[in-house]
């Protein structure tokens, strides 16, 4: 039983092991025809068992039927006759009467004496029945077995099996006594061979039965065939597909056929091509910005001070040179700074350290650190004269980041003689809005969806923004969000863009539960 079990399990491994390596439309298609397969081999077996069993049923009424009508009209002859003569004339009629039964249900019926040897059949008829004879030849050697010849005689008999020294294969017998008086004087036998009957019932069934099968099973095939192209060809679009997304071609999309759950899948993974495209596409400019603004001031520095190390540049002008590499130094200070803080935001790394300040003086103090700039370009500032003092919960440091990238980008895109216009104010919903407002060329309504977008720059043709790296904004909107709150930009060409920003008044819920805990207390 061990050793059965143990080959039992290295066949299944290696059937296992054969459907692995095999496709998944190959696999798919292969299940389903077996399973197919196997159901019309039940269904075979099924209507086999059926039929043997109908067969049998209707065998039995059959010859059961026949003979008792056959033993009856024996038992009707017998009891007129009242002479030998009679007699001798009746069995004839008997003869007769068994061989036209034996024509009409196909099998042989015969006569037999209460010991069993048979004494009448159709062949008697045949060869011209004489009261004399022994029985006929084909019948001579018959002796029906006692014990059925004790159950005829309590009723009737049916069998549909092998019948010892009588028949050599299976067979249908059935039998009926005919009695003179309360005396069973003799008994009526109908055979037939299973087999045969059996064969020639189901040949007809089966053969029917077999062509509907195979037109079904062909059927089947094909469209289990479609149905599994159909079903796996998405998946194999979508396989092609990622290997050219490793490969660093995200052109490819997959067809999207229907709206069931594989046309979602399609729908979905097309999608994720479209954002790894542009996140692809949008790295690739990051490296090249971040090359550059890290090659570039780089460059600067190491030229100006190779330059002052080898009195290339005299010593009266070095001053000025040392103010151009300080200030190169800074850019490189504030790029590396922001893509830090970036990464530290975007991996939660970085929490706020909320506390409570004066939005409207942050936003002063960080403006004048753009006073030389705003002097050169010669801007005007307006709005602080209605600005009062707004408190606002948050991460100080963080909030003013996101003043200096926004006012850093007004100053930088203000035309000459130009102006900026600042709010902060609260609204009916007690919001903390501040608002940046600068004229200019402004934003394209193309563009203005996507500048909040990571690595993304305006028009990178335009001059103004040649040390941007498409980071700061996308920097004050993960800020801002991180703070539970929005910024949103609006902009007309060549007239005014504008930043406006969304805080939720934290401090005022701060300032209620701490009330409630004192009054608790």
């Amino acid at each position: 039983m061990v050793r059965d079990k143990g080959i039992f399990k290295r066949q299944y491994k290696r059937i296992e092991k054969f459907f692995t390596h095999l496709p998944l439309f190959a696999k798919y298609l292969t299940v389903m025809m077996a399973m197919i397969l196997v159901s019309y081999f039940v269904l075979a077996s099924s209507l086999t068992v059926f039929l043997a069993t109908r067969l049998s049923g209707e065998k039995e009424i059959l010859l059961t039927e026949n003979v008792k009508q056959n033993a009856s009209y024996c038992e009707k002859v017998f009891a007129s006759c009242e002479s030998q003569e009679e007699l001798n004339n009746a069995l004839i009629i008997i003869c007769n009467n068994l061989g036209v039964t034996s024509n009409a249900i196909d099998a042989d019926v015969f006569f037999c004496r209460p010991d069993g040897k048979v004494i009448l059949c159709k062949e008697d008829y045949l060869y011209s029945y004489s009261p004399d004879s022994d029985g006929c030849m084909l019948h001579k050697g018959y002796q029906i077995p006692s014990d059925i010849m004790a159950s005829v005689s309590r009723g009737y008999y049916f069998s549909g099996s092998k019948i010892d020294n009588l028949y050599s294969e299976k067979t249908f017998l059935a039998g009926a006594p005919v009695r003179v008086g309360k005396t069973v004087v003799g008994a009526v036998f109908a055979a037939t061979p299973v087999d045969i009957s059996l064969k020639e019932y189901a040949t007809r069934i089966m053969s029917l039965f077999l062509s509907s099968v195979i037109f079904a099973i062909a059927l089947s095939f094909l469209v289990v065939y479609a149905f599994t192209a159909k079903l796996t060809n998405p998946l194999r679009q979508m396989s092609n597909a990622t290997k050219a997304y490793a490969q660093g071609d995200f052109s490819k999309r997959v067809k999207v056929r229907g709206s069931d759950e594989f046309a979602e899948l399609c729908q979905n993974f097309n999608r994720m091509a479209s954002a790894l495209s542009v996140l692809e596409s949008s790295r690739r400019s990051f490296v090249a910005n971040v090359s550059h603004e890290l090659k570039t001031p780089m460059t600067t520095i190491s030229g100006f001070i190779d330059g002052m190390l080898d009195g290339t540049i005299p010593p009266e002008k070095q001053g000025e040179y040392l103010k151009i590499v300080s200030n190169e130094t800074k850019r490189l200070s504030r790029l590396v700074t922001s893509m830090l803080n970036l990464s530290k935001i975007e991996s939660g790394e970085l929490e706020p350290k909320r506390g409570e300040f004066d939005v409207s003086m942050l936003l002063v103090d960080c403006i004048l650190n753009f006073e030389q700039e705003i002097e050169r370009k010669n801007i005007e500032i307006t709005g602080f004269d209605n600005i009062g003092k707004i408190q606002l919960n948050a991460d100080r440091d963080m909030i003013y980041q996101v003043f200096y990238n926004l006012i850093d980008n007004a100053v930088k895109f203000t035309n000459d003689n130009g102006e900026i216009s600042v709010f902060v104010g609260e609204n009916d919903k007690n919001q903390t809005i501040v608002s940046i407002q600068n004229t200019g060329e402004g934003i394209s309504s193309e563009e203005i969806g996507r500048i909040f977008e990571r690595f993304y720059k305006v028009d990178k043709s335009r001059s103004y923004d040649v040390k941007s790296a498409g980071l700061g904004l996308y920097l004050c909107k993960t800020i801002v969000e991180l703070h539970g709150g929005q910024i949103y930009a609006e902009s007309v060409e060549n007239e005014f863009t504008r930043f406006t920003i969304v805080f939720e008044k934290a401090i005022e819920k701060n300032k209620k539960q701490k009330s409630g805990k004192s009054d608790t207390i």
